[in-house]
């Protein structure tokens, strides 16, 4: 029965992975530039005049905008939680290959792998504009990904995958979901002062790159030699302990 607990030691472990892994896919070269356009798109109002508009009207646009690719993410989450379960009894050797393609997707973050290009599905049909059609941009946007994203979201699909469950694996995309998502709507409510911290993140996308890229590594790492397991452990004993508590 304590193996079917959503929020397991496993879960305690990952959803902050995933959250960071959603930040950073925000923060990256490919979808940070984009930004102002999609919300310009999502709300109906001029990039001119994005710093002006009606702060209820951004922030309806984007919460809109990010239900749309949450809708798409987490549904894919609980399809490869759901897969993962049916493997349970292969555990190990699963794990062993979700840890190589941990790493594989944190050396390919990280612009280590140039024979291997980044690519998108784009669609040429665009829904129309404004707060109506913001959630079908939002689901074509997690339909088509953007190239950063390719690779973070993929590790969050491999933990998903490691839980052995479609409602963990639902959970756990929601939480990358959340820390993608967040920025767009801070970004909204606040455009002008977040055109500033937009800028010095560009001069720093190098870093942005290497810190994404080496999280999904050390994940990687972790779940290779048995260490995430360990952790597991200690989180699930700490999760215990703290409801003894209470």
């Amino acid at each position: 029965m304590q193996n079917e607990t959503v929020m397991s030691g496993a879960m305690l472990l990952a959803l902050p992975v995933a959250v960071l892994a959603g930040l950073v896919s925000f923060f990256s070269p490919c979808v940070l530039p984009l930004v102002p356009g999609y919300l310009s798109y999502v709300t109906g109002v001029t990039g001119t005049d994005l710093a002006e508009a009606r702060k209820g009207r951004m922030a309806s646009g984007a919460a809109l905008f990010v239900l749309g690719f949450s809708a798409v993410f987490v549904s894919g989450g609980a399809l490869f939680g759901f897969f993962g379960w049916t493997l349970q009894e292969h555990r190990e050797a699963l794990t062993t290959v979700l840890g190589v393609l941990m790493i594989l997707m944190g050396l390919f973050f990280m612009g280590l792998m140039p024979f291997l290009t980044q690519r998108e599905f784009r669609f040429h049909k665009r829904p129309a504009t404004g707060l109506v059609g913001a959630p079908v941009l939002g689901a074509l946007f997690g339909i088509g990904w953007t190239p950063c994203i390719g690779p973070t979201l993929a590790s969050v699909t491999v933990l998903s995958a490691q839980q052995g469950s479609a409602g963990r694996g639902a959970l756990l995309t929601a939480a990358y979901c959340l820390g993608l998502g967040l920025p767009f709507v801070l970004a909204a409510v606040a455009f002008r002062r977040a055109l500033g911290a937009f800028g010095w993140v560009r001069r720093h996308y190098a870093w942005v790159m290497r810190i994404g890229g080496g999280m999904m590594i050390a994940t990687g790492a972790l779940l290779l030699t048995g260490a995430w397991d360990v952790l597991v452990q200690e989180m699930q004993s700490w999760s215990q302990g703290f409801q003894v508590g209470i």
